[in-house]
């Protein structure tokens, strides 16, 4: 490409780094590590998924910590 009468190249690297998937997930994590910063003891099961904002219709395997 001529630009000003010199060779400008175009920088195929030189793109946005926006990835809007990216960001809504680290928004989630965010969350979730204020929400257990702040609570006394493990969040309940319940408040993480409203924290990822799943609704009670959707039914997931339980986790199980060891030694429990």
């Amino acid at each position: 490409m001529v630009h000003g009468g010199s060779v400008v190249m175009d920088d195929q690297l030189n793109v946005p780094l926006e990835d809007v998937e990216l960001l809504a997930e680290v928004e989630l994590t965010t969350n979730l590590i204020i929400a257990a910063s702040e609570a006394d003891a493990s969040l309940p099961q319940d408040e993480v998924d409203r924290l990822l904002g799943l609704d009670d219709s959707r039914t997931f395997p339980t986790q199980h910590v060891r030694g429990s």
